[in-house]
């Protein structure tokens, strides 16, 4: 019954009781109980509406205020962040307290003629005593002669970490009053929409006082909540094709009684992305912050650097290292003996540079990049006791040498001692780069319990992105304990320094202490590639394989507790998630968690123990329906339940009062209505069972 009533149309007389249903959802979360609190009664229920002038849902409106009285004195909270308009409003209306109530101030020349209105307050309206929110409180109005009906849902999630997103914007562009996207999408900062709605916290939206036309559908995240999307700061999303409310399946809507506002099955899905604004290319800044190590600053990714050229430095002895991924920020590291080098250097460097109209051109700046010793508190009294004692032996007469100074070389990581995954190599990192690495010279020393000592085979592999990096590779065996002996001067940095004598102390990770993971692969298609991240129970990278094809594959090394494996279809096979991009309309990659035939994604992994898995991608990666996304909620919304369930039961406990633990117990089996998406037959508060909307 329930899959007929969802493919059922939404009329607009019903949808019309939606709207009214959800504007009375704070009268009836007053049935709905999750405990009675203790120490006493306590104000724990919203304001009520006492009346609104002019009424709710007026038509043609050509008043310049609104007045909504409450039954108590009530505050006004984030107005800036909370309270917007459906549609915007050419000026924001002004909003403040009078009495028991809420004065809104409308400007006569902000309004479109022939436009239903809404005025959404989010949680801004709260009870003056205990700040308990009116969740979800809307002034609706025409200025034409009837309303806007229609009603549409969805659900908002983050592409990437497939967590729900909510206080999420959903913008709804009218598509006959827009320009058909192609190759380059300017929608969102040429329009503005006819709707707006936003998510709660859940990443649910349900969006009212559509029209029976249709829309093409944005969203963004509005981080800074000033209400406005900014690219490369704001997450977005989008909708291809186009949808009308009066096309769509039904679907349940219901009252959630715990977090008290309306909730409903999504009909929309939006994954979320952060996008990548234009950037004009341009070298913003240079500086010099150490001797031999100069920072560039440029204004978008990966600058195209034709010629670079510093006076007295032979092109050959500069070294280049990116700092950020997308290579906006470069050091540039100077080969050069530090007395060969002047406090000031001056240069030039030859860019591709954005003009005006945004074309690269080529362009050269002159460079001119400064640098001071300055010393320290130690090195200063260490300056002084040696000129003295210079001093001194000159007025005795007697030959006077600088003691020997130690070397200023250093290695950051590792330090005296390390375990080493034999996956994985020994990480070596210094903190410049090298100008000299006698590998020859280098010993590494093993031995077992039985004290046969053994030299073995090393060999080092340079970083591929950064020249201070080094990797050290040999046969690494968890039975045998490992010394690394680097003799003096047998490195040397950039600034011509020798390493004092590194001793370092290895031990090799016991596969046996650690848990193993084997899948087989079954992909989408024969040349299709994926990452596949092992993530623990907090989402913290543990592991990533990347260029996973078909087949059986092994994951070693895996620490024991509680894991998550996120699969990422690698479409452009780079070995790295790559966000979407919504002015050439592309979607990001998807990313899904594996899950099991019980649809379990977190897993719990043993010393010792070897875990088998199938990846059927066809299956894993398969189109999302409606129906899938509403059992995924459903779950999510269960486990939610759950700790919530738990985290009160331990409040309880912790109060020593058995009365609350009983009334929260059975506060919490009256949500089967909660996301409707339990199936229960729902509780007082329940809206769910609207006629037509398939409960």
């Amino acid at each position: 019954m329930r899959e007929q009533n969802r493919y059922n149309f939404i009329s607009a007389r019903l949808a019309t009781a939606i709207v009214l249903l959800l504007f009375g959802g704070a009268f009836l979360s007053r049935c709905a109980s999750i405990g009675s609190p203790s120490g006493g009664p306590k104000d724990t229920l919203p304001p009520t509406i006492m009346s609104m002038t002019p009424a709710q849902n007026a038509t043609n409106f050509k008043s310049d205020r609104v007045f909504i009285a409450f039954d108590e004195y009530v505050q006004l909270k984030d107005q800036q962040k909370e309270i917007f308009t459906s549609p915007a409003m050419r000026k924001k209306p002004k909003v403040s307290l009078r009495g028991r109530g809420i004065h809104v101030e409308i400007e006569s020349d902000s309004l479109e003629p022939n436009t239903t209105y809404a005025i959404e307050f989010g949680s801004s309206v709260a009870d003056n005593n205990e700040g308990n929110p009116y969740y979800g409180l809307r002034y609706v109005f025409s200025t034409g002669g009837e309303i806007d009906s229609l009603v549409m849902s969805g659900y908002t999630e983050d592409s990437g970490t497939l967590d729900s997103l909510g206080r999420t914007f959903i913008c709804f562009f009218e598509a006959d009053s827009v320009e058909v996207p192609d190759a380059y999408d300017s929608t969102m900062f040429k329009y503005k929409p006819s709707k707006i709605a936003r998510s709660r916290n859940n990443g649910i939206f349900i969006a009212q006082n559509l029209k029976p036309v249709d829309y093409r559908i944005y969203a963004y995240y509005d981080t800074n909540d000033n209400q406005a999307y900014e690219p490369s700061i704001d997450k977005v999303g989008f909708l291809d094709g186009v949808y009308n409310p009066a096309q769509m399946p039904s679907f349940a809507i219901w009252y959630d009684s715990v977090r008290r506002y309306p909730s409903a099955d999504p009909q929309l899905y939006l994954r979320m992305f952060t996008d990548v604004s234009f950037s004009r290319q341009s070298l913003k800044e240079s500086k010099r912050p150490e001797q031999h190590k100069i920072e560039l600053y440029f204004g978008a990714a990966r600058p195209e650097i034709k010629k670079l050229e510093l006076e007295g430095i032979p092109s050959d002895k500069i070294i280049i290292e990116p700092i950020t991924e997308g290579r906006d920020t470069l050091a540039l590291w100077l080969g050069v003996e530090s007395d060969k080098l002047p406090d000031t250097l001056r240069g030039s460097i030859t860019y591709m540079k954005h003009d005006s109209v945004r074309v690269l051109r080529e362009s050269t700046e002159e460079l001119k990049l400064s640098w001071r010793r300055v010393e320290s508190r130690e090195q200063e009294r260490e300056r002084e006791r040696l000129e003295k004692a210079k001093a001194k032996a000159e007025a005795e007469g007697k030959e006077w040498r600088e003691p020997p100074r130690p070397s200023t070389f250093k290695i950051v990581a590792p330090t005296t001692k390390a375990e080493v995954n034999p996956e994985q190599d020994l990480a070596l990192e210094f903190a410049t780069p090298l100008t000299r690495f006698d590998s020859t010279s280098v010993e590494l020393l093993s031995w077992s319990q039985k004290k046969d000592t053994l030299r073995e085979r090393v060999t080092f592999i340079a970083d591929s992105i950064s020249p201070r990096k080094w990797r050290l590779r040999s046969r690494w065996l968890p039975e045998r304990e490992y010394r690394l002996f680097i003799p003096t001067d047998a490195l040397a940095d950039i600034t011509g320094e020798g390493n004092d004598s590194i001793t370092l102390n290895l031990t090799v990770a016991d596969i046996e202490k650690f848990a193993t993971l084997k899948f087989n692969v079954i992909p989408r298609t024969p040349d299709a590639v994926y990452i596949v991240q092992l993530l623990d129970s907090s989402n913290k990278l543990l592991r990533e394989l990347r260029d996973i094809g078909g087949g059986n594959h092994t994951i070693n090394y895996v620490p024991a507790g509680d894991v998550r494996m996120r699969i990422i279809e690698d479409l452009n096979s780079n070995g790295k998630w790559d966000s979407g991009n919504l002015v050439e309309r592309r979607q990001s990659e998807r990313a899904e968690f594996y899950k099991n035939d019980n649809e379990e994604e977190l897993f719990t992994t043993k010393t010792g123990w070897e875990f088998e898995f199938n990846f059927d991608m066809a299956k894993i990666f398969a189109p999302v329906t409606m129906q899938e996304l509403i059992e995924r909620l459903d779950k999510r919304e269960m486990v939610r339940l759950q700790q919530e369930e738990e985290r009160r039961r331990k409040a309880a406990a912790a109060r020593g009062n058995e009365s609350h633990s009983h009334s929260s117990n059975s506060g919490m089996g009256g949500m089967g209505s909660l996301g409707g998406m339990m199936g229960g037959s729902g509780g007082g508060s329940s809206l769910q069972n609207i006629s037509g909307l398939g409960r």
